[in-house]
């Protein structure tokens, strides 16, 4: 494990230099990853300088999914709770400096708290709306969800509490790129907002925390095969 310390604010220009200087040392699979996740987390931080919160929202995600997505996640057909639950229990266990505790607690209580109480990024609302499932059924899922995400946060429980918050940016996800929200639009601003705070600093996090471990066994990138052109 490396000694360099996490920086208060991570960027693109930081992380990339340590790659640089360690990539070598590791695995064509984790550097590939990283690179991948990298390369999007660069064209994030251009389009937070253009104000566009959907394009960010959406290069912040992929370069998420290049990060934990592997041959195994694809192969296992894992649900998306368990493969998060999964990743962030590997990445908290190497979190020794509580830098993600930090992130959560300290800086977005209120932002996290906002998209828990927000129905419109909870994907059982959207199927009552649309008539998947009785009507207003999924409010008790929608208030036990809430008490579960509130407990995590009482009880500091790290790995819930991202899994939680990634299901609710999963439906903000399909939003987006399945054409269920207008561009720029005015309806989900503050929804994005959100998620573009919390994703901006949780990537560059995962990111940093998989170079550090660098040298222990990530698995194979997802879509890669050594006969590639």
């Amino acid at each position: 494990m490396s000694d360099w310390k996490v920086p208060l604010e991570l960027n693109h220009e930081m992380l990339k230099s340590y790659q640089r200087k360690q990539r070598d040392q590791w695995s064509t699979g984790l550097s590939l990853r990283v690179h991948r996740a990298l390369s999007w987390l660069y064209r994030a931080e251009q389009e937070r300088q253009r104000d566009d919160l959907d394009a960010e929202f959406l290069f912040l995600w992929i370069g998420f999914n290049a990060a934990y997505a592997s041959e195994y996640t694809n192969d296992a057909r894992l649900t998306q709770r368990d493969t998060y639950a999964q990743f962030f229990g590997r990445i908290v266990g190497y979190d020794e400096q509580s830098h993600l505790y930090n992130m959560i607690w300290q800086h977005y209580p209120n932002k996290i708290r906002s998209l828990m109480n927000n129905p419109y990024v909870f994907q059982p609302f959207w199927d009552s709306a649309t008539g998947r499932c009785a009507e207003d059924t999924w409010k008790a899922s929608f208030e036990s969800a809430k008490r579960a995400a509130h407990q995590a946060l009482a009880e500091r429980d790290t790995v819930t509490c991202l899994s939680i918050v990634m299901d609710r940016l999963y439906t903000l996800r399909n939003q987006l790129v399945h054409g269920g929200a207008t561009w720029n639009g005015k309806l989900n601003r503050d929804q994005l907002r959100d998620a573009c705070g919390i994703l901006a600093h949780l990537l560059p996090l995962v990111i940093q925390f998989m170079m550090f471990h660098g040298q222990e066994v990530w698995g194979d990138a997802a879509y890669f095969t050594e006969q590639q052109p």
